[in-house]
């Protein structure tokens, strides 16, 4: 790990004569991959006068709160990135989290032992595009269609209790509600190691809220990568500070993170930066899937998608 570089100064600076402004407010909820952010702010890597993290219970209530401006970032998945987008919003990445591989998940009640069972089951999903592409893949690798099963829009912080409730046979799904619902019985049917590309995690931010608070991005993604520094080099120290927030036991966030490919700073650069960024072809293959599924109405535009110029230096 190489030396860190000193936290950016904060925007008032030293000298400041002006008052102090608002933090940044970063909507996130408890998806294991956003859960560094908390891990930085447990560690004190972000200062509660730079940037604060509010949770909300869903991605659907934090890109909402992006869309309304109540808070100028979110954690989303990029395909509600693209929805931001399309909306009118004009919100780049300036992090990419991780890709899942397989953390996203269809977890099934035992009785539903295969594919093939789907057949009039009644399925429970977020009504958010990322929920869509799982149904659509779900459906297709069962050899479905939309009108074999029966659609229950779940939101994220429901899927726990709308199958122990019964409400639900098979809910399309996520980390920590995974593992709890597998604590439950549950099985998996399919997960995003089969859908390669699709499901990318990014830190969403309003172009808007960037040119007068560079400094405060800065020391945000600086902290996000040294709380990425400890959680690598000491896993099981961060995830007993993370599990608070992930509702899981620490071991349960080891475990979960398995389930992911976590983006370092290098990483990132290749995520963001350049003409061929990863995080462009990820979008692509997001948008084209989204448009056939008729959950974009036209192609996404992707100008300006990527903002790589808050990574820090070095981490």
């Amino acid at each position: 790990m190489g030396t860190l570089l000193a936290v950016p100064a904060l925007p008032w600076g030293l000298a400041g004569c002006s008052a102090p402004r608002d933090p940044v407010q970063v909507a996130l909820n408890a998806w294991v991959g956003y859960g560094l952010l908390h891990l930085a702010a447990e560690l004190d890597y972000l200062s509660e006068g730079v940037a604060r993290l509010q949770e909300f219970p869903s991605n659907t209530a934090s890109m909402m709160a992006l869309v309304e401006g109540r808070v100028p970032a979110a954690a989303l998945t990029l395909d509600e990135l693209l929805q931001v987008r399309e909306g009118g919003v004009d919100a780049r990445a300036i992090l990419v989290f991780d890709e899942s591989h397989g953390a996203d998940v269809v977890m099934a009640h035992p009785s539903v032992v295969t594919l093939a069972h789907l057949r009039g089951k009644r399925i429970g999903v977020e009504t958010t595009a990322l929920g869509a592409l799982m149904l659509s893949r779900l459906l297709a690798a069962a050899g479905l269609s939309a009108a074999d099963v029966v659609k229950v829009p779940v939101t994220a912080d429901h899927h726990v209790g709308a199958y122990a409730e019964r409400e639900v046979d098979v809910v399309i799904t996520f980390e920590p509600m995974a593992s709890q619902l597998r604590a439950q019985g549950a099985h998996a049917l399919l997960d995003s190691r089969k859908l390669p590309g699709l499901i990318v995690d990014v830190l969403a931010v309003r172009a808007d809220a960037m040119p007068d608070q560079v400094a405060e991005w800065r020391h945000l993604l600086q902290g996000y990568f040294r709380a990425f520094g400890h959680w690598r080099d000491q896993p099981e120290v961060a995830a007993r500070l993370m599990a608070p927030h992930q509702q899981l036991s620490a071991e349960q966030v080891l475990q979960a993170f398995a389930g992911i490919a976590m983006a370092d700073l290098a990483g990132n650069r290749a995520w963001l930066a350049g003409e061929n960024a990863r995080l462009y072809q990820s979008a692509k293959l997001v948008g084209r899937v989204m448009h056939e599924s008729r959950l974009l109405d036209r192609m996404p535009d992707l100008d300006a998608l990527c903002e790589p110029r808050f990574l820090p230096e070095a981490a």
